[in-house]
C-alpha cells in the first residue's frame, strides 16, 4: 500500500502542471472519440444498403425480413447519427462555457437556501449537484427517448408502451436515482474526505458491497416496480429447463417468466443471483414466439457462461477495473491545474473532479472497452460450443434465426464498426462456428 501510495504521489505531482490546458485536451479527446465513431457508423450505415442477406442466410432468412431488418437498422442508424452529435454537442458547449461550475453554484445557492446549516457542506452540494445534472440530462435527452420509442419502434411493430407507462417508469427512475443515488454518493464522498490519500482501497469495498446488496434487493424491490414476475407454470420448458440444470449442476432455485411484452416484442433470457442461489428470467414473448426445446437451446447458451465461469471471470476483471479506476483517480484528485481549468480556481469539488477524470479517461476506457467486448464475444462462441455439446446445435441455430429475424436484428456488420461496438457475435458467424449452413443441419 505505502508503494502504491508513493507512486500516485509522484504521479499527481508530475501532472499538476500549473496553467496546463485540461480543457482544450478533454474536448480534443471528445471530438476524436465522436469523429472516429461516427466514422464507424458511416461504414455500418453503408452495410445496411445492402440488398442481399449473407451468403449462410440465404434462403433461410426470407427476403421480406431481411429488407424489413436493413430498413429499422437503416432508420435507428440515421437516427443515431442525429443522436450522437446532439450528445457531442450539448457536452462540448457545456465544457466551452462552463456549464458544469454554473450548475455547482445552482446547488450551493439551493444549499444555503433550503438545508438546515448542521448539513451543509461538499457533500450535501454535491448530492444537489448531482440530482440537477441528472434532471437536466434526462430533460435534455428526453425528445430522443420519446422519439425512439413511439416513432421508430412503434413503426416496426416492437413499442408495447402507452404513453401513460412510459412517463410512469420515467418518474419511478428518477425517484429511484434520489432515494438510491443520493445516499451512494454521500457515502462515496464521505469515504474520500474520511481515508484521505488511502480512500481507494474503501471505496472499492464500498462499490463491491453494494453491488452485493444490488443483487439481493433488486429482484425484491426495484424490479417489480416496473415488470410483473410470475413462477413459470408446469409443463415442458420447465421440465426441460430443471432437467439441463440439475444435469449441470446449476444452483437454479427459482424458474420465472417476466412480462417484456409489457414494454417491447423483443425476446431475451438471463438468471442472475449469488453463487449459492440462481433465478432464471424468460421473457413472455420467448415463450409464445419459440418452440419448448429452442427456449431450453437458449438457456443451455445462458448457462454454458456460468459453467465456464465466464460471468465470475468478468466479475473479476470488473472488479479490477474499479480498483484500477480509483487509483488511476487518486491521482487527480488533487490537481489544481485540472479543476482551473473548468473554472474551479478556488474550490476543489471531489465530485467534480471525478467526472473530469473520467473525461481525461475517455481514450483509454474506449480501448478496454474494445479488449473486453473481443473478449466478450470469445465467451459467446464458447457458450454456444457448450451448448451444442448438449446436442442443442440445431435447436440454438434455429433460435438464433428466428430471434433475430423476430428481433429485426442486423445480421451483417461492418468488420470494423463489429470490432469495436458489438459484445456478441454477428449471426452469419455465429452459424458458421455452431456448424449449421443453410443447406443442411449439425449432424
Amino acid at each position: 500500500m505505502s508503494v502504491l501510495l508513493r507512486l500516485i504521489s509522484t504521479l499527481a505531482l508530475k501532472l499538476d502542471v500549473p496553467g496546463f490546458n485540461w480543457k482544450s485536451l478533454i474536448l480534443g479527446f471528445s471530438a476524436t472519440q465522436y469523429l472516429f465513431e461516427t466514422y464507424l457508423d458511416l461504414r455500418q450505415h453503408k452495410v445496411l444498403q445492402r440488398t442481399k442477406p449473407p451468403a449462410t442466410l440465404e434462403g433461410v432468412i426470407e427476403q421480406e425480413t431481411f429488407d424489413k431488418s436493413q430498413e429499422y437498422n437503416r432508420t435507428k442508424s440515421r437516427f443515431g447519427f442525429i443522436r450522437s452529435f446532439y450528445s457531442f454537442a450539448t457536452d462540448a458547449l457545456i465544457t466551452v462555457f462552463d456549464g458544469t461550475p454554473f450548475i455547482w453554484g445552482v446547488a450551493g445557492r439551493l444549499m444555503t437556501s433550503i438545508a438546515p446549516l448542521a448539513i451543509t457542506g461538499q457533500i450535501t452540494q454535491s448530492v444537489i449537484f448531482f440530482l440537477i445534472y441528472n434532471l437536466a440530462s434526462t430533460i435534455l435527452s428526453l425528445p430522443f427517448a420519446l422519439y425512439s420509442t413511439f416513432v421508430i419502434e412503434e413503426k416496426f411493430g416492437f413499442n408495447k408502451q402507452t404513453p401513460k407507462l412510459f412517463i410512469t417508469d420515467l418518474i419511478k427512475s428518477q425517484l429511484l436515482t434520489v432515494i438510491i443515488g443520493g445516499p451512494l454518493l454521500a457515502g462515496f464522498l464521505k469515504i474520500v474526505l474520511y481515508f484521505g490519500n488511502s480512500f481507494f482501497y474503501y471505496l472499492w469495498l464500498f462499490a463491491l458491497a453494494f453491488q452485493i446488496i444490488a443483487i439481493a434487493v433488486y429482484p425484491v424491490l426495484i424490479q417489480p416496480l416496473f415488470n410483473k414476475v410470475t413462477p413459470l407454470k408446469e409443463g415442458k420448458i420447465k421440465n426441460d429447463v430443471e432437467k439441463l440444470a440439475s444435469q449441470l449442476k446449476f444452483p437454479l432455485q427459482d424458474l420465472y417468466v417476466i412480462d417484456g411484452s409489457k414494454r417491447s416484442a423483443h425476446s431475451n433470457a438471463y438468471f442472475y443471483g449469488f453463487p449459492w442461489k440462481k433465478q432464471i428470467v424468460i421473457f413472455d414473448t420467448l415463450i409464445d414466439k419459440f418452440e419448448s426445446d429452442q427456449v431450453v437451446a437458449v438457456l443451455a447458451h445462458e448457462l454454458g457462461h456460468w459453467a465456464l465461469s465466464h460471468t465470475t471471470k468478468m466479475l473479476i476483471i470488473n472488479q479490477l477495473h474499479i480498483f484500477s479506476l480509483f487509483v488511476s483517480f487518486a491521482v487527480f484528485i488533487n490537481n489544481a491545474s485540472l479543476y482551473q481549468s473548468f473554472g474551479f480556481a478556488k474550490e476543489r469539488p471531489i465530485m467534480i473532479g471525478f467526472m473530469l477524470f473520467n473525461e481525461i479517461l475517455g481514450p483509454l476506457e474506449s480501448v478496454l472497452n474494445y479488449l473486453l467486448s473481443a473478449l466478450s464475444r470469445k465467451y459467446e462462441y464458447e457458450a454456444d460450443a457448450f451448448a451444442v455439446k448438449l446436442n442443442y446445435a440445431n435447436q440454438l441455430s434455429e433460435s438464433l434465426i428466428k430471434l433475430q429475424s423476430q428481433n429485426l436484428s442486423s445480421v451483417d456488420a461492418d468488420w470494423l464498426y463489429s470490432s469495436y461496438h458489438y459484445s456478441h457475435p454477428i449471426l452469419p458467424e455465429r452459424l458458421r462456428a455452431i456448424g449449421w449452413t443453410n443447406e443442411k443441419k449439425v449432424e
